[in-house]
């Protein structure tokens, strides 16, 4: 027998899991019944997440840290940044586990099922679900699981990779200002490539270290921990345990993911384009796009219509395209941007807050010849493609 929900999360990474907890929280909710999909548990500390705001969110109880000032340096640039009222913070994603399942577990309306997603499909009055036990109908699912991989290919839309190598490293002494993150670090070797260190000092002793580049192919594992070695070799670190290790990528694409929502399924999280194309960052938006849904769940218009293209859409595709064209130039653009603007206006601009005047300060610090050829050109592109 094919059992029936209200509503099915499927997969349960950050956005999956903040959904069921916001859904937890409003009383709409109450007498739904909600299933919650994935192949495996969440009980390991899996990744970092890291996010800056100007305020306490609904995850502050569980920040473990946060810094209010920190460091970019390049050839351009090498400039310690205080940048309140906004504050840099962490979160483990272990502890964001924990809260999140500890209310998950206790809640009646939602169930819990440990099988690996196969097909989702809209049957115009429900959506059906298929996994590799069951299958499963709502009328409403919203997923998670990046099942559409044409980005990968997608000519039209240029893909870059955001991928790393992280230490958690202890040393045997005081090395760390633990009062500064290190956003951008670009006075490594770029070998053709944006690359920069980015640093996270918790403690006097202990700091992530993490190798990261914006670029289409990905390294062999030695050639990041080569780079993270060389660079405590830099700041003359020599007694160190690496703790714990961390890696990860991220795609940084414009793709529409969107286009796959029909009236019953949204796709959300990276699945859904919420990571920021520009930046690689995901749980800050992931934390308004959680909030701005549930009221529009509760509206129970056709889930299609809660995405909605922008400008800052545009921004970041004029970025990707000439960071694509341009890859060994991004210490540069980012140098020029921390250069000319103030922090929280940069800020603000990444979280699709400022004014159209103030996007054009940060637009006018930029290579202004090549990215003015590279608005007229896209722009005539997606014309021409809508025509189509």
């Amino acid at each position: 027998m094919i059992k029936n929900f209200d509503y099915i999360i499927s997969g349960s990474g950050a956005a999956g899991l903040m959904l069921a907890y916001r859904m937890i929280g409003d009383r709409f909710f109450e007498d739904k019944k909600i299933l919650l999909l994935d192949s495996q548990e969440k009980d390991k500390d899996d990744r970092t997440w890291c996010f800056w705001d100007s305020k306490s969110g609904p995850f502050e109880d569980i920040v473990s840290k946060n810094w209010d000032y920190i460091n970019f340096k390049s050839d351009q640039l090498d400039k310690r940044f205080d940048i309140r009222p906004f504050s840099y913070k962490h979160i483990s994603s272990l502890d964001f586990y924990e809260k999140t399942l500890a209310v998950i577990k206790s809640s009646p309306q939602i169930t819990q099922q440990y099988e690996r997603v196969e097909d989702i499909q809209d049957q115009g009055s429900f959506v059906e679900v298929i996994t590799n036990k069951e299958k499963y109908k709502a009328t409403k699912v919203i997923n998670s699981i990046p099942f559409d991989q044409e980005f990968n290919s997608s000519k039209r839309y240029p893909l870059l990779q955001q991928h790393f190598i992280g230490w958690f490293v202890k040393t045997s002494s005081p090395q760390f200002d633990d009062s500064v993150a290190t956003f951008m670090d670009f006075s490594i070797p770029q070998s053709g490539n944006t690359r920069f260190i980015y640093v996270l000092p918790f403690a006097k002793d202990m700091a992530l270290i993490e190798y990261t580049l914006f670029s289409k192919e990905l390294l062999s594992k030695e050639e990041y921990e080569e780079g993270i070695k060389a660079y405590l070799a830099q700041l003359g670190i020599e007694d160190y345990e690496i703790v714990r290790k961390e890696g990860g990528c991220i795609p940084m694409s414009c793709y529409k993911f969107w286009k796959n929502n029909s009236d019953n399924i949204l796709h959300i999280g990276t699945a859904g384009g919420w990571t920021k194309a520009s930046t690689g960052y995901t749980f800050r938006n992931t934390i308004k796009k959680t909030s701005q849904l549930i009221p529009f769940i509760k509206s129970e218009k056709p889930l299609r219509k809660f995405v909605s293209k922008n400008r800052f859409w545009f921004y970041d595709l004029l970025f990707l395209d000439y960071l694509y064209a341009n890859n060994s130039k991004g210490g540069m653009v980012f140098s020029r941007m921390f250069e000319k603007n103030h922090s929280s206006l940069i800020f603000r601009f990444l979280d699709e807050e400022t004014s159209f005047i103030e996007e054009l300060k940060i637009m006018s610090s930029m290579p202004t010849f090549t990215f003015t050829k590279l608005f007229f050109k896209r722009v005539w592109s997606e014309l021409v493609t809508a025509k189509k």
